[in-house]
């Protein structure tokens, strides 16, 4: 017996307690799912054809008992709104938006006081009671506006009970409570009209008031009978959770004063493997659920006998990422939450950006972020055809933009890119159907036969649902007027679709969740999210009934939610052979937990015929953590080396970038991988260092090849505002540069530039002699040396060149901080090896570019440091640290072009040569 699941023990009683007549059972189970699994069960029982009994669940009974509709959520909702405007002042009444969220509550509330039989106008004047109290405190004649509006607020319960009763009793609807409540008062009239049919229940375990009643009724006029399937471990002990609810019908049921009580059964202390695994974080759940499935697999046990049970639905799809190819067949039996649907994604993003951009001062404006969040989104980029409008807003550094302007970008929009971006109106019926167009054109963009669509196309169909309903709704209620009203209700309709996948029920691994294990029992059992919060779910309350009120009136508190967790847990045990229980071993960040109290009771109440075993598994940790990449120098790598060095040329940047790191300088010249336009909200410091340049340049250029004059610098620093400005419009293009960050950008941009100017005039006054030669202008030069396989060209752009008191001076501008150290060289060895050289690098490798220009004349090469000004120009010097006796250098002689070319044909030589791989370096 200890092999045969509830459902086998159930089909077998009912064929030997009704045989032929089946036909005139109707067998009632907590959930629908269960059906199918009883059938298939009455099945092996049955040789011949007969009628099937009538199988359905708790919630379908009471609905034909009462005769009532059952009415969903948001329809409710609306009702409740309906029947509030009636009752409530037009100076008093709350937009949708704000009824909504205590209306939710409030209703919950409704529906437990109806579900347990209690009496409403008690209960209601209690909680007003208990207001009126608290506010004792508070002298009535200096009583805040704040505090009459919240007492008359609870005043008011009774009356929204009542009216909103009788509306919904008039229109034939009801929400579960209101049902259970009328079932009850009809109880008497459909226990007349069963003539000889006969009521199972089977597979209770928590039954609330209204329950309690009408299964009594039916069992004391011998017209239904109840099964339990509670275990005598549970039942015999007075403090297990598990067996809370059916103790106390044991006991208090007068029907079991003579008839006997059925099912106890002896399976939970057979013999059981069970497994407590600890693991990080939910993901390695999912990893570990997976091999176990393999192992399963791999020691021959059928998966049609094996249930996958989630606590956390958000685990179902790394779960299916982690199951075996062993997997034939699946079925998931849980409802997949709209939170992570991506057409529900697309959606709340669609108002966010309408939403937003309605709301905007500066009219009906887009932000850029909001627009690329969309035009990304996987939905729609495929179809859009907006590449264009991509490139465009990143390029231009758009941040803000109209609608007019988006349209003027993509200059021939497609109807998609139409439904997706014109405007909105304020009228939510208009914007409902507009979101069901949206969802109506990415359903023919998808295919049939890619599994991919598949699956994206129920995703679809589930939001298209919500927008149906949205579309009714707005129809029979006229509150739908606004943006903010249709948000509202799309997010609560949302937050209640569910993505319901296809599949055999009867065969291949079994995958859901907590609530539609009921019933069901499977030989090998693997249970995630073992842990205090998931599994059971804990304390959260949300109802206006305080709890020392809720224990006095015998509604539920988080105490029953706990003992119905403990019975499914356990139940998920009880006929087990094999038990995995998962659980988060994190006990810090947002995805942390600790184990569940369901795993120290195993540990501290095992049965003497379990093996218990507990386990901790970390993740593989390689002995390195990361390995540096290589690149072999292949043949078309080399010729593509051949034509850098022959026809491009070197530049000092790319030099310094393969020191920096030769993977990255594969990247980006070997390969011509160039990083992707992102649009600036924040100017870069790259972009601040051209902008810098740009007007330099500009306002220098009038200037080359004569001598500076002390005028020359005055009508400079005249100019000085007006020409980074444009350099910002010209390089920033359509990015906003007159707030916040980027204006402290914008003067930092002036200071900078006036700074140079105020030292140029300094010197000048000094009694410097300043000839331009040339200003951002580009060089090149072949460096031919017998250690090289070819002549190799080095080209590169020098910002500004100069005759300074008859000697050439090359000057490199940085927007960053440099100092006199990082320009001084103490010795030759080792200066391509490391990055640290770079500016020297740079500044030598200008020389060797400019030198045949300079007719002979000595040249200095440094740096002039925006945030280092007061260091003036920073010139290259040498300081022999073995020699001492040597100068120190500041004019770069034929000696020390020579010691550099040295080095630099090294470092060439490094680049070009075929048997040395291109190797990432990982510091």
């Amino acid at each position: 017996m200890a092999n045969q699941t509830f459902l086998e023990k159930l089909s077998v009683q009912l064929v030997q307690d009704y045989s032929n007549k089946l036909h005139a059972v109707t067998i009632i189970l907590p959930n629908r799912r269960a059906r199918i699994f009883l059938l298939e069960a009455l099945k092996k029982q049955i040789s011949g054809v007969i009628f099937a009994p009538v199988i359905i669940s708790i919630e379908d009974f009471i609905q034909d008992v009462a005769g009532i509709r059952p009415i969903d959520t948001i329809e409710l909702l609306f009702e409740f709104y309906n029947v509030y405007l009636g009752l409530t002042p037009k100076d008093k009444q709350q937009p949708f938006e704000n009824f909504a969220n205590w209306a939710k509550t409030l209703l919950q509330d409704f529906n437990e006081i109806d579900r347990y039989l209690l009496n409403a106008d008690y209960v209601l004047k209690y909680l007003e009671n208990i207001e009126e109290i608290e506010h004792w405190a508070v002298d009535a004649d200096n009583r805040t506006p704040m505090i009459d509006n919240y007492l008359e607020f609870h005043r008011q319960f009774p009356v929204y009970y009542h009216t909103l009763y009788k509306h919904l009793q008039d229109k034939g609807i009801g929400y579960q409570g209101l049902i259970y409540r009328e079932a009850v008062d009809n109880i008497e009239h459909y226990s007349a009209s069963l003539q000889q049919r006969q009521l199972v229940f089977a597979g209770f375990n928590a039954l609330n008031a209204a329950e309690e009643k009408i299964i009594q009724h039916l069992m004391m006029t011998g017209q239904a009978k109840i099964y339990w399937d509670i275990d005598y471990v549970f039942l015999q002990d007075p403090y297990h959770d598990a067996g809370l609810f059916v103790r106390k019908f044991k006991k208090e049921w007068r029907h079991y004063a003579q008839q006997p009580f059925e099912w106890i059964t002896n399976d939970y202390s057979e013999p059981k493997n069970i497994n407590i695994i600890g693991t990080p974080k939910t993901v390695g759940q999912a990893k570990i659920a997976g091999q176990i499935t393999e192992k399963l697999i791999g020691e021959g046990y059928s998966l049609d006998k094996t249930a996958i049970v989630l606590a956390e639905e958000n685990l179902l799809v790394p779960l299916l990422y982690s199951l075996p190819s062993g997997v034939g067949s699946l079925n998931i039996t849980m409802g997949y939450s709209s939170r992570n649907n991506p057409a529900q994604i697309l959606l709340q993003k669609l108002f966010k950006l309408h939403t937003n951009a309605l709301n905007r001062e500066s009219g009906y404006t887009f932000y850029y972020r909001e627009v690329l969040d969309i035009l990304t989104h996987p939905l729609v980029e495929p179809y859009a055809g907006a590449k264009k409008a991509l490139d465009v807003i990143k390029s231009n550094n758009f941040t803000f933009f109209s609608d007019k302007k988006l349209f003027e970008i993509q200059e021939t929009a497609t109807p998609f890119f139409n439904l997706l971006f014109e405007r909105w109106q304020a009228d939510g019926a208009g914007v409902a159907e507009r979101l069901q167009k949206i969802l109506l054109e990415i359903k023919e963009f998808l295919g049939d036969d890619n599994e991919q669509d598949k699956i994206s196309k129920a995703f679809l169909y589930s939001v298209f649902k919500v927008i149906n309903k949205i579309i009714s709704y707005s129809r029979q209620h006229p509150h739908i007027n606004s943006l903010g009203v249709l948000h509202s209700v799309y997010k609560e309709a949302a937050e209640l679709a569910e993505v319901s996948f296809e599949g055999e029920p009867l065969s291949g691994l079994q995958i859901m969740g907590v609530l539609e294990s009921r019933v069901l029992d499977f030989e090998n059992v693997i249970i995630t999210s073992v842990n205090e919060g998931k599994f059971p779910a804990g304390k959260t309350q949300n109802s206006f009934i305080p709890y020392d009120v809720k224990l006095e009136l015998g509604l539920p508190t988080y105490k029953e939610k706990d003992a119905i967790y403990s019975y499914h847990f356990y139940h998920l045990l009880l006929r087990a052979k094999n038990v995995y229980l998962l659980y988060n071993t994190e006990s810090e960040g947002l995805d942390a937990g600790e184990p569940s109290r369901f795993i120290t009771q195993l540990e501290i109440e095992t049965q003497p015929k379990h093996n218990l075993q507990k386990v901790i598994y970390n993740a593989y940790l390689p002995d390195k953590a990361y390995e540096a990449m290589t690149i072999p120098k292949t043949e078309s790598v080399q010729e593509r080396l051949r034509e850098i060095a022959t026809v491009s040329g070197f530049s000092p940047s790319a030099l310094t970038g393969y020191i920096r790191n030769p993977i990255q300088f594969y990247y980006q010249k070997v390969l011509r991988i160039r990083e992707m336009d992102e649009v600036e909200e924040s100017i870069a410091l790259n972009t601040l260092g051209t902008i810098i340049h740009g007007a330099l340049e500009e306002l220098y250029k009038p200037y080359i090849g004569k001598y500076l004059a002390l005028h020359d610098i005055e009508n400079m620093n005249v100019l000085a505002d007006d020409e980074v400005m444009r350099q910002f419009k010209l390089v920033y293009k359509e990015g906003e540069i007159k707030k916040g960050r980027n204006l402290l950008a914008f003067e930092v941009a002036k200071r900078n530039v006036h700074n140079l100017l105020k030292q140029e005039q300094k010197l000048i006054e000094e009694g410097d002699a300043v000839k331009l030669l040339s200003l951002e202008t580009k060089y090149s030069r072949w460096l031919k040396d017998e250690r090289l396989p070819y002549p190799v060209l080095i080209s590169g752009n020098i910002d500004r060149i100069e005759e300074r008191n008859g000697r050439i001076r090359i000057v490199d501008y940085k927007t960053g901080k440099v100092d006199k150290f990082n320009v001084t060289l103490k010795q030759w060895e080792g200066l391509t090896a490391d990055i640290k050289f770079d500016k020297i690098i740079q500044l030598l490798t200008y020389v060797f570019m400019y030198e045949p220009e300079a007719n002979g004349k000595e040249i200095e090469a440094g740096i002039i440091s925006f945030k280092n000004m007061k260091s003036g120009f920073m010139g290259f010097t040498f300081k022999d640290m073995i020699d001492k006796s040597v100068p120190i250098t500041e004019v770069i002689s034929a000696d020390v072009m020579q010691e550099y070319l040295s080095q630099l044909v090294q470092l060439i030589n490094e680049i070009l040569n075929p048997e040395q791989d291109f190797t990432e370096k990982l510091d």
